[in-house]
C-alpha cells in the first residue's frame, strides 16, 4: 500500500506537469480508479475527453476508447498506457465487413456501439453507449432500416426496448459479458433471495431471458435493472435496498462500494474479469505519464467521418 501511494503521488505531481488529465473506466483496477480525475462508462468518459481543457489525456481504459478520445480531441495528447489493452467485442466486427454490410442494405442507418473501432465509426451514422443505445434508435426514424453492431445482446435489449422489427443485429459479443447466462442469474436469486435489486448490463448473455423471466414473475418485475456502469451508480446510491445482485464486468463492484458503503453488492459471476481491463496499472500509469507514451492518434481522414457519430451520440446522451 505504501508504494501504491508512493506512486500515486508521484503520477499527480506529473499530471500537474504535463498539463494532463486521468480518466478511468469503471471496470479498472481499484487503485487506478483512485488515481484518476474523472470515472465513468464510455459515454461518461467520451463527455469528460470532450470538454477537458487539458493538454494531454491518459486514458485508463482500452484501445477503442483512446481512439475515441483522440478523435474528439485532436489537438490533445492522448496516451494509452498498454498498447495491449484492446476490446473482444471491438474485434468482431472489421471496417471492411461493415462496407459489405451496409452494401447489401443500401438505404439503413448504421448505428455503431461504442466499442469498435475508430475505422468502424467512420462508416457509422450514429454512435451509442449501452446508456443511451435504445434513445439514439428511437431518434431514427421508424421507417428507417436500423443496421445495429456489433453487440448481439446490446442489439436484441434495444430492438425489445424500442419496439422495432426493421433492426438488424451483428452478431458479435462481449466475451465477458456474453459468459454471463441465465443459469448464473437463476442461481444467485437462489443464494441471495434477500437481495433487494438487480442490475444487469445489457451486453450480458442473461439480458433478454432476465426481461421475460421478470415479466412472468411478479415479485422480480420492480427489481431488475437493465443499465449502464454508471447508472447502476447512481441507482444503488438513490435506492432504498441495503443488497444487490450485479450482473456485469467485476470491476464495477469497487465504486459502487465506495459510493455506497452501507450496502452490499454481490456479483451475478464473480469471475466475469475483463483481462484486456486489467492490463492498466499504476506502474503503467506512472511509465505513460513519464515517457510519454503510448500516443494513440487516429489519421484526420478516418477521425474526421468518425466525430460526426460520436457527436450524434454525445448530443442523445
Amino acid at each position: 500500500m505504501a508504494i501504491h501511494t508512493d506512486i500515486s503521488q508521484e503520477i499527480r505531481r506529473l499530471t500537474e506537469e504535463r498539463k494532463a488529465v486521468i480518466l478511468a473506466h469503471n471496470y479498472q483496477v481499484p487503485e487506478v480508479q483512485d488515481v484518476a480525475d474523472f470515472t465513468g462508462d464510455s459515454l461518461g468518459l467520451s463527455q469528460a475527453a470532450a470538454r477537458t481543457d487539458a493538454e494531454v489525456i491518459v486514458f485508463c481504459g482500452v484501445h477503442f476508447m483512446a481512439e475515441t478520445a483522440s478523435i474528439l480531441c485532436p489537438g490533445k495528447t492522448v496516451l494509452l498506457p498498454d498498447l495491449e489493452a484492446g476490446c473482444s467485442l471491438a474485434a468482431t466486427i472489421t471496417a471492411d465487413e461493415l462496407r459489405q454490410w451496409k452494401a447489401e442494405h443500401p438505404t439503413a442507418v448504421v448505428v455503431s456501439y461504442v466499442n469498435t473501432t475508430a475505422e468502424v465509426k467512420a462508416e457509422s451514422d450514429y454512435c451509442c453507449t449501452s446508456a443511451n443505445a435504445a434513445k439514439v434508435v428511437q431518434a431514427i426514424p421508424p421507417d428507417r432500416e436500423v443496421l445495429f453492431l456489433p453487440d448481439l445482446y446490446l442489439g436484441d435489449y434495444v430492438a425489445r426496448v424500442t419496439g422495432r422489427k426493421n433492426i438488424r443485429v451483428w452478431p458479435g459479443e462481449c466475451h465477458v459479458h456474453a459468459g454471463i447466462r441465465p443459469g448464473h442469474f437463476h442461481e444467485a436469486l437462489r443464494l441471495h433471495p434477500d437481495a433487494g435489486e438487480i442490475f444487469i448490463h445489457p451486453e450480458c448473455g442473461c439480458t433478454t431471458n432476465c426481461i421475460a423471466f421478470a415479466q412472468d414473475t411478479p415479485e422480480l418485475q420492480n427489481r431488475i435493472h437493465i443499465l449502464s456502469t454508471s447508472g447502476m451508480i447512481r441507482r444503488s446510491a438513490a435506492s432504498a435496498a441495503k443488497k444487490f445482485i450485479v450482473a456485469t464486468e467485476t470491476g464495477i463492484l469497487y465504486p459502487l462500494q465506495k459510493g455506497s458503503p452501507d450496502k452490499t453488492f454481490v456479483p451475478l459471476k464473480a469471475d466475469a474479469v475483463c483481462e484486456y481491463m486489467k492490463r492498466i496499472t499504476l506502474e503503467k500509469v506512472l511509465r505513460s505519464l513519464q515517457e510519454m507514451v503510448f500516443e494513440i492518434k487516429v489519421p484526420e481522414g478516418v477521425a474526421a467521418r468518425a466525430r460526426t457519430a460520436i457527436r450524434r451520440m454525445l448530443e442523445l446522451a
